[in-house]
């Protein structure tokens, strides 16, 4: 990263490089997306806005598993991946040896498609996703790069986040995650097809806007995090102490011995249970 980069990340909780993707790139990802588009499902109305007046809209759109696409459909998402411009930034952001947690993905949207109520800025605080800095450089957990396939004008929609707030120390007032009451803090970045936005997923406040151009919405986001991190798991089965232990150190265990042996993850659908003590000092399991 550049000096002028890294002051822009760690200041504003997200940064823009324009003009990533080449033409061709460009043609090769929208045709992927061609191939599929009817396919992308759409939530029941009001999954994303959850009330919010400023977000309502038709359903949200958004699709995952690009790499197991038909070939040669798959190929523009893997070469996302490890995309050089990409991978040179993820090294300051996340520090070496950061991994994928979980996509590629696509969210879409056509013209009345609802917004996402805003979300993250590190409350309650988790380590998964944390910023942090510290002897002049900076360690985020978790790191969402979106590829820009179309152009987001001003008043468009889609992405949105309220810069700096990954390092408010403060909750975020209920209007602003609504967007119903933003207190001009939200921004809407413009952006054109080939570009790319980093954010701090989970330290910054940030959700989506209704869509209101008259073209499609095509975002394409890979997300990451540090080595040390697990967000997302690909298989539930991975949560359960038998992916980890063998057999004969399982037997005759505890639900509570059973639980601080559980995987990592936090998108665990409930399977990850808190341990507490009771007056009597009895260990047991938090429902």
């Amino acid at each position: 990263m550049t000096d002028e980069e890294l002051y822009f990340w760690d200041l504003n909780g997200y940064l823009i490089l324009r003009n990533v993707l080449t033409k061709e790139e460009i043609l090769a990802g929208n045709a992927a997306v061609d191939y599929f588009y009817d396919e992308i499902p759409k939530r029941k109305e009001d999954w994303g806005g959850r009330g919010a007046n400023r977000l309502k809209g038709t359903g949200w759109m958004e699709m995952h598993g690009l790499m197991q696409l038909d070939k040669p459909h798959d190929k523009p998402f893997r070469e996302m991946l490890v995309h050089p411009a990409v991978i040179s930034r993820l090294n300051v952001m996340c520090g070496k040896g950061f991994r994928l947690d979980h996509g590629p993905l696509i969210i879409s949207a056509v013209k009345g498609t609802e917004g996402l109520k805003l979300h993250g800025s590190g409350e309650p605080h988790s380590p998964l996703t944390g910023y942090h800095q510290q002897s002049g450089e900076t360690h985020c957990n978790g790191v969402t790069v979106q590829f820009q396939l179309a152009d987001v004008d001003t008043g468009h929609g889609g992405f949105v986040c309220v810069p700096a707030s990954h390092k408010s120390r403060y909750p975020v007032p209920e209007g602003v995650r609504t967007c119903d009451d933003d207190l001009s803090v939200v921004l809407q970045p413009a952006t054109k097809a080939g570009d790319v936005i980093f954010f701090m997923d989970g330290a910054q406040t940030h959700g989506t806007h209704p869509w209101t151009g008259n073209h499609q919405r095509r975002s394409i986001l890979i997300k990451y995090t540090s080595k040390s991190a697990a967000r997302g798991v690909p298989d539930p089965d991975l949560f359960q102490p038998e992916a980890w232990r063998t057999e004969s150190e399982l037997e005759g265990m505890s639900e509570a011995e059973r639980q601080v042996l559980m995987g990592p993850g936090v998108h665990h659908d409930g399977k990850v249970k808190p341990l507490d003590v009771d007056d009597q000092g009895n260990v047991f399991v938090v429902d």
